[in-house]
This record gives structure tokens, sequence and C-alpha cells, in this order.
């Protein structure tokens, strides 16, 4: 890929700008996975600008404005064609679990907040991060539909919405993006609400498409997990729910090495074939896995492979929650 310029696009909502086919999602520069190095990040966010990438997604949540922060510093006098995104809605309970704020007011300040972290004028996605279910989806969407008005916010998108609350937001304002984890493990509820997106023409823009590392095969040393690296806490990787896991990703594996690429590479390649709606947003910390995911763009699947991957991990196979049981109380409502 050295020098390469990925040249293949992807229409982000029809009423959107057009974006790389695989966009950076920026969560692993702030810790999520271990420890956080700053310099390290921007130079990662510099090779995939030469890579051809222009879609870096972020929230105000990593790192609590780290990441905002870094990902302004890096595209700072490289900001021309590229699409910065962010999210707003999570918030900080020290000593506890996040909470959530979808409240009109407290939209308005989260954005000025972001504003001010990116250094930029304008946010050109910008996401209701998780749903908060004491403010009707009408009047989240309203007071982000005003950020639009007043020039702070390009479009507009959702994350982990049921497919009704995303109509309902619809009518409301026109979303550009709905974002929810989707691989080839995890598609339950993405297909589900695929089923309205492609109907209403928003893109959806897939994040953990590498399973949090599972579909890679490499795997973490669970023994040895760096400070702040959350992954043993997700069910996926429970003992009893890690081996199942393990044989099922072997199965993809095995058609990795009959096509000549590594496994993450043929499931990202199998996202992009599910539809132009799909975006993959990979996170990483390093340039040779950077790489790597982008080599997905090379490799080309016949209708007869797409099935065929399909099959090593049936709909509803994998073992474990997305996320642990609290965790789960708020995504996709």
């Amino acid at each position: 890929m050295t020098g390469a310029v990925v040249t293949e696009r992807r229409r982000l909502g029809e009423a959107g700008p057009e974006v790389s086919a695989i966009g950076l999602g920026c969560m692993s520069l702030s810790g999520v996975y271990g420890t956080s190095d700053d310099e390290a990040g921007v130079g990662l966010i510099h090779r995939a600008i030469e890579l051809g990438v222009d879609h870096f997604d972020s929230s105000d949540m990593y790192g609590w404005g780290q990441n905002e922060e870094l990902l302004g510093r890096a595209l700072k006098g490289r900001r021309n064609g590229i699409l910065i995104t962010s999210k707003f809605g999570q918030t900080r309970r020290p000593g506890g679990a996040n909470g959530v704020d979808g409240s009109p007011a407290y939209i308005a300040q989260a954005c000025e907040a972001s504003l001010k972290q990116l250094g930029v004028d304008v946010i050109d996605l910008y996401y209701q991060h998780r749903v908060d279910p004491a403010v009707p989806v009408e009047d989240t969407v309203g007071a982000m539909a005003r950020l639009v008005e007043q020039g702070k916010v390009r479009f507009l998108g959702l994350c982990e919405a049921r497919p009704e609350r995303i109509r309902r937001a619809y009518a409301t304002h026109p979303i550009a993006a709905v974002q929810s984890e989707f691989s080839l493990l995890y598609r339950e509820e993405a297909t589900e609400t695929r089923a309205l997106t492609r109907d209403l023409g928003i893109a959806f823009v897939a994040y953990a498409p590498l399973g949090r590392s599972l579909l890679t095969g490499n795997i973490p040393d669970f023994a040895n997990l760096a400070e702040g690296d959350t992954r043993g806490r997700h069910p996926r990787f429970a003992p009893q729910n890690f081996a199942k896991n393990r044989e099922l990703v072997q199965r993809v594996e095995a058609i990795a090495e009959e096509k000549d690429c590594t496994p993450a590479q043929l499931v990202l390649a199998w996202l992009l074939a599910q539809g132009p709606d799909v975006i993959p947003i990979p996170g990483t910390k390093r340039i040779d896995r950077l790489e790597e995911n982008l080599g997905a763009l090379r490799i080309d699947l016949t209708a007869a492979d797409i099935d065929r991957i399909s099959a090593t991990i049936p709909l509803g196979a994998a073992a474990g929650l997305r996320y642990p049981e609290g965790g789960m109380r708020g995504v996709y409502i």
C-alpha cells in the first residue's frame, strides 16, 4: 500500500459528502486498548491521509476531549477534503458508569466544546453518541438541526438507535448516517437497521468491524493486558465465550489463507461487499495495521465468496453480548 491512494469512495447518505470506502475510527488513539501516545496518533492520522483516508471518526468522550484535541492537531493545515465526525451525548460520572444527555441545552454546550477541542469552525458530521430515552428524539434532533442552521454542523447522525427512532429522527431533520457495531461476528441489529436506512438513503457506518480484534486472528494476551485495555470486560472475550468464538473465527482464517490475504482484510472486504451504504471505520494505533486494513480494498469477492464467508459465522452465532450487561442497556434503543 505504500504510496497508494484509496480511490474507491462511498456516499455518506444521499444528502451527504463522498468519503473514502474505509474510514478511521479514532477511539483506539485514546488509550481504550492500552496507553495512548499523542505523537504516534498524529503520525498515524497523517499516514492515513497519505493513503487516501478522508473520514475520521471521533467523540467528545474518547479521552474526554483528548481525542478531539489530538485529531484537531493532526488535521491542522490538512483540513481541506477531510470529513471530521464527532459525537455528543455521553456524560462523565467519575467512579461510575457514563450518563447520557440528549437535552437541547446540553447539545449546544457539547458542540461548542467539541468545536474548540477540534480547533474547527464546523463539524462535518455530528452524531448523538447514545440515545437518551428521557428526551424525545424529536427534541434532540431539533436541537441538532439548529446547529446546522447556525453553520456549526453540516450533517447529522445517530448511534445505536433502533429503526423506529431513526424514522422519527429523520422526519424531524434528514439523517446522513447511522452508526452501530457491524461485523461478521455481530450483525443482527445492523441487518435489521439497514432495512430502513437503505430505504431512506442513510449511510451505515460500521464501528468495531473487526470484532474488537477477534476477527483479525491477533489474540490479546488476557493475562497481561495493558493498563486501560477494556477488552477484558467484553463478554465475547470471557473464557466461556472466547473458545467458541475462536472456533468460528478459525473458519474465517482458513478462507483468508485461500485468498492470500489476512483475516482482517477478508472481513473488511466482506463488509464492503454488503452494499455501497456500508462504511467500515476500523480503529488502530499502528501504521502497519492501518495499511493492512486498507489492503481490503484490493480484494475482489464473488457472490459465492460472500455467501461462503457469511456462512462461517451464521447470524446470531457469536457467543457473548456485544457489551457487558450494563452497557447493553444503553445501546440499540
